[in-house]
């Protein structure tokens, strides 16, 4: 065969020899079907180290090692303000109680420590970790020593490395973005903690052990979870495959004493006026929709209201984690469960509402209402239920009402139009908006009533809202809570309850 040079009649640079390649997989190139290009690496070139390869040879990482830093690294790029290392155990200290842990384990009898109380199990174990450690002769100080008996205690007992974060009361929200990063919120801003897991499999144990305390489960096929604590706290989790990468796990924490609208007051998420009408709402059986974004609130101002609810008055909750905690001695808590590994046996929230309708509640709390049970919450309202509360997302007081619609009809009973928002008109009396600005500060920026219709338009007025005025240096956003200069609506409902002077006065009588 005639080489390319003799072909075209003169002296033609050869191509230059291809660089040799191996295959990912077998030593031979591999091609896609689809875009038929050769997926090809060059020899020498080394894994990234922790990865591992697929069926199809491409480079995945491991689980342990994503090739992301470690918090260490991380935190060289986070201001220093947003850092908190309290509860870093050193590199030393963490060898030295994985090895003390795994005879603990070997010593101890674990399924002996369920049958103990938790304090007499908590003493066992620590008398075997010292006991080891002498036994050891590890040369670290009794500060380290305490340090490391309380890290192997709460891995087995407690929830191991969170357990200082869940302690923390100054704490109000742990986010888990994998074993090597866990946020918190403090005062409405979020630090980067040092805080890290041992390995995906310690944070794993960890979930396991918070879903199973509330009988569910997290696995492929299940992997999203909503689960509670011993004290309330709401538990959220998400694992691979829907969360690429590492578990994600978010705890929203519930202060140790329940927040009153005097507490509310005093934070500056609402004036003493503004209280003195929430606790006459509440007080004297207004229907109230409490709306507002992802952590503004809603569920601790409705917590807030229900404290003045009567203590002889039968109150049902719904949830779909039971958080409210209600100082009434009647209270029945009814909490959603979801269904089972063949897909049956869950009870929605609409079915527990249709339930609550049969067990004489005098008023039903709804801990959000996000579907079709908006339905069944807007005909209890219209039966006789006066005093029902409940939550809903959603931006503004005029959003709630338009979301709340659009859910009552994904009810097959009820229809778009001038007959559904008739009955949202004679059910509801008041929707409260809940903020979060800039500055982290949750607020009540907005309370309207409903007053009527208008043609096939529902008529709302503003009773109080929160103006902000200006942003200090430091962040913090000023404003004032503006009162509507009109006579409330909602006062012909409550006139002919005993009201004190000061209630009289806001409503104009």
């Amino acid at each position: 065969m005639k080489s390319k040079a003799k072909k075209f009649g003169k002296r033609t640079k050869l191509p230059a020899p291809k660089k040799e390649y191996i295959s990912r997989e077998v030593g031979k190139p591999e091609r896609r079907k689809r875009d038929r290009r050769i997926i090809k690496k060059p020899v020498g070139v080394e894994r990234r180290r922790g990865s591992r390869r697929d069926k199809k040879g491409r480079e995945t990482p491991s689980a342990a090692a994503l090739g992301r830093p470690r918090t260490d690294s991380l935190m060289k790029d986070v201001p220093h303000y947003l850092c908190d290392r309290k509860y870093s155990p050193s590199p030393e200290l963490r060898k030295i109680k994985e090895r003390i842990a795994r005879k603990v384990v070997e010593d101890i009898k674990v399924d002996h420590l369920s049958d103990l109380p938790k304090d007499a199990a908590r003493e066992e174990i620590t008398a075997t970790v010292i006991a080891v450690l002498h036994e050891e002769h590890e040369p670290i100080s009794e500060s380290e020593q305490a340090a490391l008996t309380e890290a192997i205690v709460d891995d087995m007992l407690g929830f191991g490395p969170l357990e200082p974060l869940l302690a923390d009361a100054s704490i109000t929200e742990v986010m888990v973005n994998g074993p090597d990063m866990v946020w918190v919120e403090r005062a409405g801003k979020l630090e980067l903690s040092d805080v890290t897991f041992d390995s995906v499999d310690q944070l794993m144990n960890v979930i396991d052990r918070i879903v199973t305390r509330v009988h569910r489960r997290v696995d492929q096929s299940s992997p999203m979870v909503d689960a509670r604590l011993p004290d309330g706290s709401r538990v959220n989790v998400i694992i691979p495959p829907l969360s690429v990468h590492f578990p994600s796990m978010s705890i929203r924490k519930f202060a140790e004493v329940s927040i009153t609208l005097d507490d509310m007051v005093q934070n500056g998420a609402l004036s003493y006026d503004m209280a003195v009408l929430l606790r006459m709402i509440a007080k004297y059986r207004l229907n109230v929709l409490i709306s507002g974004g992802t952590g503004t609130g809603k569920t601790t101002l409705l917590g807030a209201m229900s404290n003045y609810i009567g203590a002889t008055e039968r109150i049902v909750t719904i949830e779909d984690t039971a958080e409210l905690r209600l100082p009434q001695p009647n209270v029945v808590t009814l909490e959603r469960r979801p269904p089972n590994l063949e897909g049956t046996g869950g009870v929605e929230i609409g079915d527990l509402l249709v339930n609550a309708l049969r067990m004489r509640p005098d008023r039903i709390l709804i801990g959000e209402v996000r579907g079709a049970e908006a339905g069944d919450m807007l005909q209890a309202m219209n039966t006789g239920h006066d005093g029902s509360l409940g939550t809903i997302h959603a931006n503004s007081t005029k959003d709630a009402l338009v979301r709340f619609e659009n859910m009552i009809c994904m009810n097959r009973k009820y229809t778009p139009g001038m007959a559904t928002r008739q009955q949202i008109m004679s059910a509801l009396d008041v929707v409260i908006q809940m903020s979060r600005l800039g500055d982290g500060v949750r607020r009540v920026t907005c309370i309207t009533e409903i007053v009527g219709m208008e043609e096939d338009i529902i008529l709302t007025q503003n009773l109080y809202e929160f103006k902000v005025v200006n942003e200090t240096s430091d962040g913090l956003i000023e404003g004032t809570f503006e009162r509507a200069d009109l006579r409330p609506h909602l006062s012909e409902k409550i006139k002919h309850y005993s009201l004190t002077d000061k209630e009289k006065r806001l409503l104009y009588l």
